[in-house]
C-alpha cells in the first residue's frame, strides 16, 4: 500500500480547518533510525497510542491501560488508522466535535531497532506487521528495552486485537512507569498544563 493510500482514512476522519493535527501532506525522508512515539490521549476514555514508523507512516495501536515494563503484564492493543510521520511531534488539544477530541501528550518518544529474526535473518518491519508479530528494542526517553506486539488469532474487536508485552531483558521493572513518569517527554508538561495551553520552551 502506498503512503497516500494508507493515510486516506486518517485524512477522511479529520477537518483540518478545525483540528491542529498535522495534515501529513509532505513526504518524509526515509529514516536511518526508525522512530516510535507513545501519546497519552484523554479522549472519551484515557488511553495511550503506540506508534511505530513502518514504511513512511506511523502504524498505530490504542493501548487502553498503557505500556508496562513488567513481562507478566499483557496489554491489549487495538490497531487504529495509520498516522503521518509529523504526528510524532503533535501535542495539544483536539477541539470538541472533532474526531478524537481531547488532550494529547507526547508521553515518550525515541528510536527503535527491529530485532525479529527467522533462521538468522532479520524480518522486515512490514512483513512483521503483516504476519502479526513485531519484536523491537526501544530507545526512548522513558522506555528502554525489548517489546513485542502479537496479533491475536481470535478477537472480539472488529479491527483485530493485539497484545503489547515487555520482553525479558535487563530493563524489566515491576513498578508502574505510567504513574512514576507522568509528564510529557517532549515538553515536560502535565495533561492539565497542555489542556490549558501552558507555554513551554523548545
Amino acid at each position: 500500500m502506498k503512503k497516500n493510500e494508507s493515510l486516506s482514512q486518517y485524512k477522511a476522519q479529520r477537518n483540518f480547518t478545525k483540528t491542529p493535527e498535522p495534515k501529513g501532506a509532505h513526504k518524509q525522508a526515509h529514516s536511518t533510525n526508525p522512530i516510535f512515539v507513545i501519546q497519552k490521549h484523554q479522549a472519551s476514555h484515557l488511553h495511550y497510542d503506540v506508534r511505530l514508523e513502518i514504511n513512511g507512516v506511523l502504524k498505530s495501536w490504542a493501548v487502553p491501560k498503557g505500556p508496562s515494563t513488567d513481562p507478566s503484564v499483557k496489554r491489549l492493543a487495538v490497531p487504529t488508522e495509520d498516522h503521518p510521520m509529523e504526528y510524532a511531534n503533535f501535542e495539544g488539544v483536539i477541539p470538541e466535535g472533532q474526531y478524537g477530541a481531547g488532550t494529547v501528550m507526547v508521553w515518550d518518544f525515541g528510536t527503535y531497532e527491529n530485532i525479529k529474526h527467522i533462521n538468522g535473518k532479520i524480518v522486515s518491519m512490514l512483513d512483521c506487521y503483516l504476519n502479526g508479530r513485531i519484536e523491537v528494542f526501544l530507545h526512548g526517553k522513558k522506555l528502554t528495552g525489548a517489546y513485542t506486539l502479537i496479533r491475536l488469532e481470535q478477537s472480539t474487536y472488529k479491527q483485530g486485537g493485539w497484545l503489547l508485552i515487555k520482553m525479558r531483558d535487563d530493563y524489566v521493572k515491576t513498578s508502574n512507569i505510567l504513574t512514576s513518569k507522568p509528564r510529557s517527554a517532549l515538553t515536560d508538561r502535565t495533561m492539565t498544563q497542555i489542556r490549558k495551553g501552558a507555554p513551554w520552551e523548545k
